[in-house]
């Protein structure tokens, strides 16, 4: 392998996100692993958002969510070849170098563009592979962010009456979209949780809180009925009410509510066995619905130039856009 430049983005300080030159190294490739050239990264609004703000403990390397084409495999890879084009949680930069396990193929057909949303589909998805709810029970998404959107998308295409809300209109705009195409048919959205409504209070088999929110998670377990789960799939970046733990409580005790994480991670990175799926079962699994159309972004993201992350990542923190997803294009650099 020659040795060559190549650029990835740098959280160099909070709010200081750079585009800098990265060596790939001439280190000779494992026997194991591939190597290939960035198509599209994939911005994490929440988590990348936290480091950027400096709320979440601080990496220099940004990015969770990657396509490249594979340029050279080692000598013992089986399920790759150069010219194929594979999905990794890899960061922002302009070269992806993984073991054969940490990467999918991509469905014939599937845009690469498309395909970095597999990652985001995966978060949600842990709960679908653990949750005891099955449908056609009712369920709740609170937050419709990109991981909210997918979740709400999800769990419609699984066969479950979804319920959505939030109370950002050009989000439940997005998510009505998605309904009207389709990918979410069944889903109501609105602004707010029928918390006051005794007809839907309580007949909710589960709530997935994606918001991060405490009042939501409060909502939530107000709206699951006896032995209901309230799953916690946003991150809690910081307080955000004056509530006080008793009230959470309460309706903890009385609603029988079973109140837990839903941090992906709870489900090992592979598969134990057939029967107990992991991380990369999951991500193969969004990757197919993705390329069937079970699941749509069309309209949900903007394709920018890694050369403009400063720009929105700054956009992002001060809310001034109305897009989903950011996806960089590395031919572009």
């Amino acid at each position: 392998m020659t040795h060559r430049k190549d650029a990835g983005l740098v959280l160099a300080g909070i709010r200081q996100i750079e585009l800098q030159a990265m060596d790939r190294g001439a280190e000779l490739l494992q026997s194991n692993e591939i190597i290939g050239e960035t198509l599209f990264t994939l911005i994490s609004t929440g988590t990348e958002l936290a480091l950027y703000l400096g709320r979440a403990d601080f990496t220099s390397i940004p990015g969770y969510a990657a396509v490249f084409r594979v340029q050279e495999v080692g000598s013992e890879v089986q399920a790759f070849k150069p010219g194929d084009l594979a999905f990794c949680m890899g960061p922002h930069r302009s070269v992806q170098r993984v073991r054969e396990t940490e990467a999918l193929l991509l469905p014939e057909g599937l845009s690469p563009a498309v395909a970095v949303f597999a990652r985001m589909m995966s978060v949600s998805m842990s709960t679908l592979s653990t949750t005891k709810a099955r449908p056609p029970q009712r369920v709740m998404v609170s937050g419709l962010g990109l991981v909210g959107n997918m979740a709400a998308q999800l769990f419609a295409a699984s066969g479950y009456s979804v319920t959505a809300y939030d109370p950002v209109a050009w989000k439940r705009e997005a998510a009505a979209r998605g309904s009207d195409a389709g990918a979410g048919s069944g889903a109501t959205v609105s602004n707010l949780p029928p918390v006051d409504d005794p007809a839907q209070r309580g007949k909710f088999a589960l709530v997935v809180e994606c918001s991060g929110h405490e009042q939501a998670v409060l909502d939530g377990c107000r709206m699951v009925g006896k032995n209901g789960e309230v799953v916690m799939v946003g991150v809690p970046w910081g307080r955000q009410t004056e509530a006080y733990a008793h009230e959470l409580l309460q309706h903890v005790f009385y609603n029988y509510v079973v109140l837990r994480s839903g941090w992906e991670w709870d489900i090992p990175t592979h598969a134990v066995s057939a029967a107990e799926p992991g991380i990369f079962t999951n991500l193969a699994g969004a990757l197919q619905w993705l390329a069937a159309g079970k699941v749509k972004v069309d309209g949900l993201y903007e394709v920018v130039s890694p050369k403009e992350a400063a720009a929105v990542y700054e956009d992002l923190a001060e809310q001034r856009n109305h897009s989903l997803g950011f996806v960089f294009d590395w031919s572009l650099v």
